[in-house]
């Protein structure tokens, strides 16, 4: 099966507000795959959704060819766009956590990482420098051998040099059979990584298309296509 996820027809309101209206997506394998919208759009909405954070919308979603469930975060490894483990712990106890959470937690890629970060591993967290922190939270999510992995802003906010790690890191840990979804607002930096790229305005679907299609009808860089589209100054 080459669909990894399938939405059909997802809405999500918040009291009056619609952040998701009717969004249909299909996701096959293999792909790298931008999630692009200005603030509002309904992008964390959509990914909370797809990695079960949310749970009550109308619509269907299913994840491997199964509707959606808790069993679903078993082929789904997700960065959010905040920190997520408690500083008091040791870097060896969020590995043992995630070690004991996750049964495809490859623990010798994990290690490579850290060393490739130059973070050792007998530090508390809270000693950690935020962009190490950061890299500690992304060897964690590239070391399970996920068949889904979703980044949510993994670059904003962060220098250059850090941005290039990440970036790096990202691609070299992309697999056929795995897919990844990426978030960001960084477009310039990244717009040269994807294989396709979703549109998202106002809870829609404007656009899910392989990025070679999309540049080819607009004559024009993702950045510029994207400022056009969403008429952003």
């Amino acid at each position: 099966m080459n669909e990894l996820i399938k939405i059909e027809a997802l809405t999500k309101n918040y009291q009056r507000f619609k952040a998701l209206d009717g969004v249909n997506l299909q996701i096959e394998k293999g792909k790298i795959i931008g999630l692009l919208g200005p603030n509002g759009s309904g992008k964390t909405t959509l990914i909370k959704v797809i990695t079960g954070l949310l749970k009550q919308y109308d619509g269907k979603v299913y994840i491997d060819g199964k509707l959606i469930s808790y069993d679903s975060k078993s082929v789904i490894s997700y960065l959010p766009d905040q920190l997520y483990f408690d500083s008091w712990m040791k870097i060896k106890d969020v590995k043992r956590y995630f070690k004991d959470m996750f049964s495809d937690f490859n623990v010798d890629k994990f290690d490579s990482l850290m060393t490739t970060f130059k973070i050792e591993d007998r530090k508390y967290i809270k000693k950690l420098s935020k962009g190490n922190q950061e890299k500690l939270q992304l060897a964690l999510i590239l070391s399970r051998e996920a068949k889904i992995y979703i980044f949510d802003e993994p670059i904003g906010g962060v220098d250059p040099a850090l941005r290039d790690t990440i970036l790096n890191a990202i691609m070299a840990h992309h697999t056929p059979e795995s897919t990844i979804i990426l978030s960001t607002h960084q477009i310039y930096d990244v717009e040269n990584l994807f294989d396709q790229v979703i549109f998202l305005k106002e809870g829609k679907v404007l656009l899910h298309e392989d990025l070679d299609k999309v540049l080819e009808a607009s004559g024009k860089s993702l950045l510029e296509t994207f400022k056009e589209v969403f008429r952003y100054v």
